[in-house]
């Protein structure tokens, strides 16, 4: 506000009217700047000084309370496997895995503030919508590293689910379209989600099974009697709550962007099979 003031005074002073709109003008992008080099938190995501910080607990806290999540199993060697699956997805470096890696062993501990440390992802996220989906998404993939998931993990994701508010409906669509992902990625060969450029037409062969169609339709959010126009829909709304540029954009740390591309190209890979093989433009 103070920039718009002062442009308009100077602008006034030595220009007339016309100089007062240039002054405004002026004042308007001084104002833009100043917010900006505050480092404030934007409705756009992680913005100015903070956001290499507010990234940096995103990731600790999915890692924290992903160590609460698989502790649910009670298995700790096959934990810690789960954990690495997923650091190993990430790409991170070794200081970034030790980072990870006490989080994790945080969210282990009996007295780990899991309601707090939710509230704390709610307010980093600047509570988007999308960045909170990315997160519980996160949790979801982690219990089905494995291919399956145990009955408590099904209960603890309920209560994080809850913590980042969304529904219980709105969890268990999320936790149907995750298990018919991994089985549309074993079936078709995907690579855990990878997309093989080179091999893409055998792979399109070997998914074109009955039951290969009904998960991708599944990974989609949408029923086998869903029409193109339908179909696209769906396809859309996926693609841009999960693309990587505009959660990078919004504030998704780097080192979530391997698997925002797995998703993204998971959600293509479903897309193109139903066209396929119902004959969609």
């Amino acid at each position: 506000m103070i920039g718009k003031i002062l442009g308009v005074f100077f602008g006034m002073l030595f220009g007339g009217p016309l100089g007062a709109l240039f002054g405004l003008f002026i004042g308007y992008q001084f104002d833009k700047a100043r917010r900006l080099n505050q480092g404030g938190f934007s409705r756009g995501g992680f913005g100015g000084a903070d956001q290499a910080k507010r990234q940096e607990e995103f990731l600790t806290c999915a890692y924290a309370v992903m160590g609460t999540l698989l502790k649910q199993r009670q298995v700790t060697k096959q934990e810690i496997q789960l954990a690495t699956i997923m650091m190993d997805r990430m790409n991170l470096n070794s200081e970034q895995k030790r980072a990870a890696q006490e989080a994790f062993r945080e969210g282990k501990s009996i007295d780990f503030p899991l309601d707090r440390t939710l509230d704390k992802v709610r307010i980093s996220s600047g509570g988007r919508h999308d960045l909170l989906q990315f997160f519980l998404e996160l949790q979801i993939s982690a219990a089905f590293a494995d291919g399956s998931i145990h009955p408590a993990e099904r209960e603890m994701l309920h209560r994080i689910a809850q913590g980042l508010g969304f529904s219980a409906q709105q969890l268990e669509q999320r936790l149907r379209m995750q298990e018919a992902a991994f089985r549309f990625q074993q079936g078709g060969n995907f690579g855990g989600g990878h997309y093989q450029g080179g091999q893409q037409s055998g792979s399109w062969q070997q998914a074109s099974s009955a039951s290969q169609l009904s998960d991708a339709y599944d990974v989609l959010g949408v029923s086998e009697e869903a029409d193109a126009k339908t179909l696209k829909r769906a396809y859309r709304k996926l693609m841009n709550e999960h693309h990587p540029d505009k959660l990078m954009a919004k504030g998704l740390p780097p080192e979530m962007m391997n698997m925002a591309k797995e998703k993204s190209q998971e959600i293509q890979n479903a897309y193109e099979l139903i066209k396929k093989v119902k004959g969609f433009k």
